[in-house]
């Protein structure tokens, strides 16, 4: 018969063997998919990363790192706000533009990081990027999937206007648009509303053409298997 204090030394080795799966590294694989019909991902950003740091917090004001990622595609100041943070920083895993349709898969080894985020902006959009804001990375292993939305960044007014946003070569726009928006009313994260567009290429409001650049949440799915 066991006594109470092998018992007890029983119970607390179990112990320091769960906080050892919880804290320790988790290898993922994981897969993009951009489940649009007519919107572009500029390079992504995948970060692992404690809970001390966000890529991005609905309901409050975009950081400068954000904004640049939002209105043109410029991951390097979040990659150094994680990375500098001592977060574990995939970036470009698509090796350019993930086209409507299209999906990426790549590993992460978050090291001792606990959560898991991205973002990349959303063309053609004024300020919109589809994002994961820190997701807890499961201490079990198993396949884990989600939809992402697209959120606004709140940094520009959604004019839709081709002089407001990159003009990639593979994308047309239209031309002679009034602008959908003249102002910003909303100047923190929060979900976007989709692209309007329209039907007139030499006028309307907007520059971008509603039967393949109008869009609704969620724009990507994202599979995550825990190694």
């Amino acid at each position: 018969m066991l006594k109470l204090s092998q018992l007890g030394l029983i119970i607390s080795a179990s112990a320091l063997a769960m906080n050892i799966n919880v804290i320790q590294a988790a290898e993922m694989e994981i897969t993009v998919t951009n489940a649009t019909k007519g919107i572009y991902f500029t390079p992504l950003i995948v970060a692992a990363h404690s809970g001390d740091v966000r890529m991005f917090r609905l309901g409050e004001s975009a950081s400068s790192e954000l904004e640049a990622m939002a209105e043109g595609g410029d991951i390097s100041g979040l990659s150094s706000l994680v990375g500098n943070a001592g977060g574990v920083v995939v970036e470009n895993p698509a090796s350019g533009i993930l086209d409507p349709g299209m999906a990426t898969t790549f590993n992460l080894d978050s090291g001792d990081m606990g959560y898991l985020s991205l973002s990349a902006m959303l063309l053609p959009t004024n300020d919109g990027f589809v994002g994961l804001d820190s997701w807890t990375i499961p201490s079990e292993p198993g396949t884990y999937k989600a939809s992402l939305y697209g959120y606004d960044a709140g940094t520009e007014a959604n004019d839709e206007l081709a002089s407001s946003m990159p003009n990639p070569p593979f994308i047309t726009f239209g031309a002679g648009g009034t602008g959908v928006e003249t102002a910003n009313s909303n100047n923190t994260v929060h979900i976007h509303p989709g692209n309007l567009g329209d039907s007139d290429n030499a006028g309307g409001m907007s520059d971008l053409d509603s039967s393949s650049h109008r869009w609704l949440n969620p724009v990507a799915t994202i599979t995550i298997v825990v190694k």
